[in-house]
């Protein structure tokens, strides 16, 4: 039976916003905390920053684990960034909300009033939330371009950006990508782009998709040059050399001119849907993990008889470096049938010439450095560290290019696992 969990994926947008910039619109990002206990919260994810918007609708999607079993507090926060660092504690708060996860999940569209804290409510901010559970590993490839777009600058020509809508069950139109902006140009060809099908179309070939094409405005006032509705399947006709061409309307246009056509063609030059393997999937499908030690041996670890060094082996007999052969190699070991690991050292003087070597094996075995087990590996290295020096320099391309060796040759064999 799997395990009673599923990756969720939540769609963000927000109402008028607290406006905390001079002279122009706040610049939200929204981001998403779980509670860890005893008061901590850790976060989970954060979306896209949206210059000039008191009403962001957010493209990317955060991603949470729902455990069916369990309550997940979340906090959502928004904040103004007006600054290139990641952290938030910089940034003005606009207010957030927390809630359960088995809240959002329940209820088909979750809104509610923003809080700068409990109990004093950010202005008429609020914060809508829908969760969708991913599926479909299938992602869906675009590349897109654009010819004799309508020119909205004044100045120059128009700074053309897309974005793709898909219909919700309840009819509303729901972002799934914003392309980025090409600056002053009536015929941009697009960087090709991907997107989870799920979120694309939830999986659906015949939902409606809206596209609209618009003129980037640095103040957040972006003019719309055109839209056109179709399909996945529509999008699909696309590619091996022939492109899909759409009509850009802009409606208002439209209405008012007799003579109007259109305000540039979108052209679709490919469009494939190809599915994204998990690693379950390859582990499932009999994937085999090959694993390598590479020990620093330089001095810089300080002298193993030395307790401050990363060598030095407690009277319980442990050290840094055992520990962490030990965490990483219990995880990797159960995915390696034979069990038999090479490992190697680099960075010390070797006996007997007390050559410096930056690809030794552990075993001192060059044609055999293979080990029996994490427990083998233990074993080569408590017996090699008395008997080498510490040197340098830390060097461990040898290692690498010896392992990508191993790898390539693997690669070849037919049945590769």
């Amino acid at each position: 039976m799997a395990a009673c969990v599923s990756r969720v994926e939540l769609s963000v947008s927000c109402q008028s916003l607290l406006d905390r910039d001079l002279g122009s619109r706040s610049d939200p990002l929204c981001v998403l905390l779980q509670d860890v206990g005893s008061g901590q919260w850790a976060e989970l994810d954060r979306t896209e920053r949206i210059k000039n918007c008191q009403n962001p609708e957010f493209c990317k999607k955060l991603l949470v684990d729902y455990y069916f079993e369990k309550v997940q507090k979340l906090k959502f926060g928004v904040y103004d960034i007006d600054n290139k660092s990641f952290d938030l504690n910089d940034d003005d708060y606009l207010g957030g909300v927390e809630c359960t996860l088995g809240q959002v999940v329940s209820s088909s569209v979750f809104t509610r009033p923003l809080e700068l804290k409990q109990g004093k409510l950010a202005g008429k901010g609020t914060i809508t939330i829908s969760a969708e559970e991913i599926k479909d590993t299938r992602v869906v490839h675009l590349e897109v371009e654009a010819q004799n777009l309508d020119k909205k600058d004044f100045l120059g020509k128009s700074d053309p950006f897309l974005e793709f809508y898909k219909q919700t069950d309840a009819g509303t139109w729901q972002l799934v990508y914003r392309s980025e902006v090409i600056k002053n140009n009536l015929s941009p060809s697009w960087r090709k782009f991907s997107v989870p099908l799920q979120t694309f179309c939830g999986g659906d070939f015949n939902k409606p998709i809206k596209v609209q094409c618009a003129d980037h405005d640095s103040d957040g006032s972006h003019d719309l040059i055109g839209t056109f509705e179709t399909t996945l399947t529509g999008l699909q006709a696309a590619g091996d050399g022939s492109l899909v061409e759409f009509e850009c309307i802009h409606p208002e246009k439209k209405q008012k001119k007799k003579s109007y056509k259109n305000s540039g063609i979108i052209r679709i030059k490919s469009c494939k849907i190809e599915t994204e393997y998990s690693f379950l999937d390859y582990i499932m499908g009999g994937c085999q993990i090959n694993f390598t030690v590479g020990v620093d041996f330089t001095g810089s670890n300080g002298d193993p008889k030395s307790p401050d060094s990363l060598h030095y082996i407690s009277p319980d007999g442990i050290n840094e470096y055992l520990m962490a052969i030990w965490s990483v190699g219990s995880v990797v070991q159960d995915y390696d049938t034979d069990k038999l690991f090479p490992a190697f050292g680099f960075g010390a003087q070797v006996p007997p010439s007390w050559q410096v070597s930056h690809e030794f094996a552990l075993n001192f075995n060059p044609s055999n450095p293979y080990c029996q087990g994490i427990q083998g590996i233990v074993d080569a290295y408590r017996q090699a560290l008395p008997q080498i020096r510490l040197y340098g320099p830390t060097n461990f391309s040898p290692i690498i290019t010896h392992v990508a060796r191993f790898a390539a040759h693997s690669a070849h064999q037919g049945a590769a696992s």
